[in-house]
Formats: structure tokens, sequence, C-alpha cells
């Protein structure tokens, strides 16, 4: 088992962490955890919690090109297209009065 990887990045003003474990498990699966740090548990387009666990077959990182923090910001740009997530990141923006 290889040593996790822990990347740090920017993603819409939000800092996050992930952590890339690869692979665990007898070999055959692989572990991303993604967490929103600053500010602390922001929801992502991802994960209302800011905290992701995703388990996905061994050598999926690494068929896309191997870079991790490439592949999560185009999961978040990607998720961050949806109807649910433009309307949270609208009502954000706006700010409530009441």
């Amino acid at each position: 088992m290889q040593q996790p990887q822990t990347y740090r990045f920017q993603w819409a003003g939000i800092e996050i962490e992930a952590t890339y474990y690869s692979p665990i498990k007898w070999g055959v699966i692989a572990h991303l955890e993604i967490r929103s740090i600053q500010p602390e548990r922001a929801p992502l387009p991802i994960t209302e919690t800011g905290y992701k666990s995703h388990f996905h077959a061994c050598g999926t990182v690494e068929a896309n090109g191997g870079d991790v923090v490439a592949q999560i910001i185009a999961w978040l740009d990607e998720a961050a297209t949806k109807p649910e997530w433009r309307a949270y990141a609208a009502k954000s923006r706006q700010g409530e009065l009441f």
C-alpha cells in the first residue's frame, strides 16, 4: 500500500484538502477524501456537509491522467452546473434579510 497523498487547493474561494489513498483493501479499491477547510465544512457541489468519502476502483485516477487535483476540480465544476448548486450559490450571494 502506498502512503496517502494529501493536496490543498482553492475552488470558488473555498480552501479544500483532499487525501488520496491508493490502493487499499487488497489492492482492489482506492479511496479519496475531500473536505472543505476554509471556511470549515463549507458546502461543496458534491457534498452538503463539506466532507466527501469516495471509494473507486484502483487505477481510476491514473487512467484519467493521474492529476488528483485536476480531477477533483473537474468533478466540482461539473457538479456546480446542476440546478441545485446554482440555486444554492445564488442564494448565498444574495443573503437573507429574515
